[in-house]
């Protein structure tokens, strides 16, 4: 063959060939020896789809409509009446770790409130017992038993958390307890001092108490230290320096000393100098008696008539 027929052999193949994606398909032989046809790659999504419908129709039946099913008549098969949910569809895959009523809407776990759809909530927890309302007489005692091992004046608003009482009732039974001890004489009585509430002896049996306390020892302050500790008082807070230019003397060593007796104590720096500032404790209204400094007694009584004569001669 030559070469000229040769390349007309191939154009004519060429031109004759035909794409395996457009040839026709050749019928599927039927008869006894008809080999099993192959599974498609198809077929696992086209069982998830049916199973995903399945599903889909289980949960959108409504109740009453998918637990039972209508017999057909006398000639309905065995079982035609039970609940469908007996025998599974086909296709539809069970969960055998789900629990027994989930599909129904059955609560889950412990304390379930029996919503449909809802799994493991619990009771709401009831409110605790409200505390039981004492009488007058059971809270008078209790108020004199708590008052009377007291190292420091207490307020209202902690005795009424202790007794589980309301405060709007403290007050007033601490005033007629207080004006109950007034009434009976009795050698000690119950005042407010120091933001709160204490018991202390009369101002009459002082004397007496003193000689039970001090037995001859001496805890008065100096005059040095009165002084400071007036000055504080009545123009806390005050710096060191201040206070030294009061009194016309160096008061370094008095003030550690108030300090150091729980009367004074620092509340802070001066904003332009940076100096420490002073003022009185609790201690101190507790020694005197006193609810706050407020209550101190004014100086104008207790100032000499010439007392401008003295400022200007200093100067």
């Amino acid at each position: 063959m030559s070469d000229e027929e040769r390349r007309d052999s191939l154009a004519d193949q060429a031109a004759a060939w035909i794409p395996p994606w457009e040839r026709p398909t050749p019928p599927k032989p039927e008869g006894p020896d008809e080999p099993p046809a192959e599974p498609e790659s198809l077929a696992e999504p086209e069982i998830l789809d049916a199973d995903r419908s399945s599903r889909t129709e289980t949960l959108h039946d409504p109740v009453g409509e998918s637990a039972t099913e209508p017999t057909a008549g006398p000639d309905a098969a065995p079982g035609a009446g039970e609940p469908a949910a007996a025998t599974p569809r086909a296709g539809e895959v069970i969960d055998l770790d789900a629990p027994a009523g989930a599909d129904a809407g059955e609560p889950e776990g412990e304390g379930g409130v029996g919503v449909p759809g809802k799994r493991g909530r619990r009771r709401p927890t009831p409110p605790p017992e409200p505390a039981p309302v004492l009488d007058d007489a059971e809270l008078r005692g209790a108020l004199e038993a708590i008052l009377l091992v007291v190292d420091q004046p207490v307020s209202e608003l902690t005795l009424a958390q202790v007794l589980e009482q309301s405060p709007e009732r403290i007050g007033p039974m601490l005033d007629e307890i207080a004006a109950g001890y007034t009434t009976a004489g009795h050698g000690f009585e119950l005042r407010r001092a120091a933001g709160g509430w204490r018991l202390y002896t009369r101002p009459e049996y002082a004397t007496y108490v003193e000689r039970f306390v001090l037995e001859g020892q001496s805890v008065r302050l100096t005059q040095a230290a009165l002084e400071t500790l007036a000055v504080i008082a009545y123009k806390q807070p005050v710096t060191r320096s201040r206070i030294s230019a009061i009194r016309g003397v160096n008061c370094d060593g008095v003030i550690r000393t108030l300090v150091s007796r729980g009367l004074v104590e620092e509340c802070g720096t001066e904003a332009d100098s940076g100096a420490f500032l002073y003022r009185t404790t609790t201690m101190f209204l507790e020694k005197l008696g006193l609810n706050s400094v407020d209550d101190l007694p004014p100086l104008a009584p207790f100032l000499p008539d010439d007392v401008e004569e003295l400022a200007d001669a200093t100067r």
